[in-house]
């Protein structure tokens, strides 16, 4: 297949630039892939569509205030993006600047923290911190919103950037599907009889990288890191599954046919992909000629996905990160 089957005109003020006024009050449009049927619903809805047959899949990771303004030794602005924490002092990050740090170069960050650059893997850098990555980053950081998101992350961000129930520090960019819910969200679901488990991806800096091939075969994802316990794989076992996010889906799908409930995946989902564990999909609206849009059209269906896409223009949804919400029902 070609990238260029999977792009869309969006007019941009329907990327949305702040999350909507309380968790659950975003739009939830439902498509059933086997008939194509879309309904427009509030996301508050959202526990009338579940009970006893379904297990709800959540994806616990934290969001780590990943960005750290600094300059260089010769006094160059950079910024140094930590894709992932590697060691109590280590990290492969990101680096923006003028021209590219060369090996061993120092660069001064935050409040006045060293990172020398070891080197280069691949688009990016390995980097060693003079204090423990995790506290600077706590200390300095900034919340590491999308490139789509103008304006300057503030006090609002670090909160509705985050999920209610996010446990584990690592990823880089929020899983948004489960910026939806509320606590009392949460237990409504549970109230119906729905199963509720999680599991945990570390969501990389890859997520935003356009797909830059035109073939899609010639992609390749970045690896993240993922975990899926033994009670999710229990209380999952004969229930309808719903996995609240393209990379629930992602981490489910890797353990599956990896049978490894824990290491690192790129799985790269495209239209012809064998589902074999994910019914239901809960996810937002993608950008155009991302992985994540061929994710949901393998899920639902190419021309299902260019009719709810549409759909979701021609009704004024809100895109992306802090927009509205889909639920997708995978055809058997």
């Amino acid at each position: 297949m070609r990238v260029s089957e999977f792009d869309y005109a969006l007019p941009g003020e329907l990327i949305a630039q702040r999350p909507a006024g309380a968790r659950s009050a975003s739009r939830l449009l439902h498509l059933e892939s086997a008939s194509g049927r879309l309904e427009d619903l509030s996301f508050a809805d959202l526990p009338g569509l579940v009970d006893a047959r379904d297990a709800v899949v959540l994806n616990d990771t934290r969001v780590v205030k990943a960005r750290l303004a600094g300059r260089k030794s010769s006094g160059g602005r950079i910024e140094l993006f930590v894709e992932r924490v590697t060691g109590a002092r280590e990290a492969l990050a990101l680096i923006r600047s003028s021209h590219a740090p060369r090996a061993d170069a120092v660069l001064i960050v935050g409040d006045g923290a060293r990172v020398t650059v070891l080197g280069r893997q691949g688009e990016l850098y390995r980097v060693r911190f003079s204090e423990d990555v995790a506290a600077l980053l706590e200390r300095c950081g900034a919340v590491p919103l999308p490139p789509y998101i103008t304006h300057v992350p503030d006090a609002a961000d670090a909160e509705r950037y985050q999920t209610v129930y996010a446990a584990h520090p690592g990823a880089v960019a929020a899983p948004t599907a489960g910026l939806h819910f509320d606590r009392e969200l949460l237990t409504h679901i549970a109230a119906r009889g729905a199963r509720i488990a999680r599991l945990t991806l570390h969501v990389g800096a890859g997520t935003f990288q356009p797909v830059r091939v035109e073939n899609v075969e010639a992609h390749h994802m970045h690896k993240e890191r993922y975990e899926v316990p033994a009670e999710t794989l229990a209380a999952i076992a004969g229930k309808r599954v719903l996995a609240v996010g393209t990379t629930t889906l992602r981490a489910l799908e890797s353990a599956a046919l990896s049978g490894a409930r824990a290491g690192e995946t790129d799985l790269f989902v495209t239209p012809g992909f064998r589902f074999r564990v994910v019914d239901r999909l809960l996810t937002n609206f993608h950008l155009p000629r991302s992985s994540l849009l061929m994710l949901v059209a393998a899920f639902a269906g190419l021309d299902n996905i260019r009719r709810a896409y549409a759909h979701a223009i021609e009704r004024r949804y809100r895109f992306f990160s802090y927009g509205d919400a889909m639920l997708i029902e995978r055809a058997p």
